[in-house]
């Protein structure tokens, strides 16, 4: 029984939705942030290290180095294998019908003893471990594979081709990550010219460290269908307007933007005003490895904090769900699932 659960019963009212039981997507997560901490710990004791310190509040440079350390943990594609396993599980747990882990296979290749030596082994590991997992559990699976902004763009290119070459069998989208305030989205059209081509969803960060600029440069330059985070769009109510006129999704992420300080508090985040606007959103734990939160928690946190009402969670379920690289016959499932949630 959920707190919200135990609240209402004790107030009287009827019992809450189970929010465990409301079929979602989660879009916007990151593969390595999403290990958990007791596979953190295995690592790094097999490695003879200590584990890296997660869950706090911190900088971005702070957050990428933590991000870096956990990262440097994962020694063999076994090692490489669990963390997938355990992302897809942990998905399932929280309800979702559908997962799109976000991977850079750049950071595996020749990295791994024994050696997977090229990016497309390491996607292929990757894609093999996630379907085998989702099917398993009844549920689907798809790979963002992600290009970072810190790097040349011609890398960017390259990952586009390479996800180009897997769309259809098992990537659905192409992304872009890393610190928006110093990288801006234009010099990377061209690898997202190249990923829109080959059908891929086209879903860059942009609007958590930079503000509409970033956003506008990612609509004009990349033509991102979802946006991971999207939320100082805010700022620009024009904005705001396009992006509801547009039906751009924001894969929101309201304890990472916490914890980041893109908000100075949830009382503050902007996410119930994106949806008032008519701006269609996503519930997301972005890295719960660092920030806490895994999906479920963020519904949990949505409706026990920011106030959200079960049809507001239930159209955000709705609109992770459509907007994913998920099969035509999963969505309508899903969908339909949402709506039987509702209803109860």
């Amino acid at each position: 029984m959920t707190a919200g659960t135990t609240a209402a019963t004790a107030a009287g009212s009827a019992p809450a939705r189970e929010l465990a039981a409301l079929p979602k997507a989660h879009l916007h997560v990151h593969l390595e942030g999403a290990m958990r901490p007791a596979t953190l710990t295995d690592l790094a004791r097999a490695a003879g290290r200590p584990a890296p310190p997660v869950g706090n509040s911190c900088s971005f440079p702070e957050f990428l180095r933590l991000y870096d350390a956990a990262t440097a943990l994962i020694r063999t594609p076994d090692d490489l294998r669990r963390l997938v396993r355990e992302v897809v599980e942990d998905a399932a747990a929280d309800g979702a019908v559908w997962v799109e882990p976000h991977v850079y296979p750049t950071r595996y290749a020749s990295a791994l003893v024994p050696s997977l030596d090229t990016e497309e082994a390491v996607l292929e590991l990757v894609i093999d471990e996630a379907a085998r997992t989702a099917e398993r559990l009844g549920i689907g699976a798809g790979i963002l594979v992600s290009a970072l902004r810190h790097a040349d763009p011609a890398e960017a290119v390259r990952l586009a081709e390479l996800a180009a070459r897997y769309a259809g069998s098992g990537v659905v989208a192409f992304g872009l990550a890393a610190d928006e305030s110093l990288f801006p989205p234009e010099p990377f059209a061209a690898a997202f010219a190249v990923a829109r081509d080959a059908g891929l969803i086209s879903a860059p960060h942009a609007g958590e460290l930079a503000g509409p600029a970033s956003v506008y440069g990612a609509l004009d330059a990349l033509g991102a269908h979802r946006l991971c985070h999207g939320v100082r769009a805010v700022e620009d109510p024009a904005l705001v307007e396009r992006l509801a006129r547009d039906e751009i999704v924001l894969d929101v992420c309201p304890t990472s933007n916490l914890l980041l300080e893109v908000v100075p508090s949830l009382d503050e985040h902007p996410l119930a005003r994106l949806l008032d606007a008519g701006v269609r959103c996503t519930l997301n734990g972005d890295d719960p490895l660092l920030f806490g939160p895994g999906l479920l928690s963020e519904f949990e946190l949505a409706r026990g904090t920011l106030g959200l009402s079960d049809d507001q969670l239930a159209a955000m379920a709705r609109t992770s769900i459509e907007a994913s690289g998920a099969p035509p016959a999963l969505v309508a499932s899903g969908v339909a699932g949402v709506d039987t949630w509702l209803a109860s």
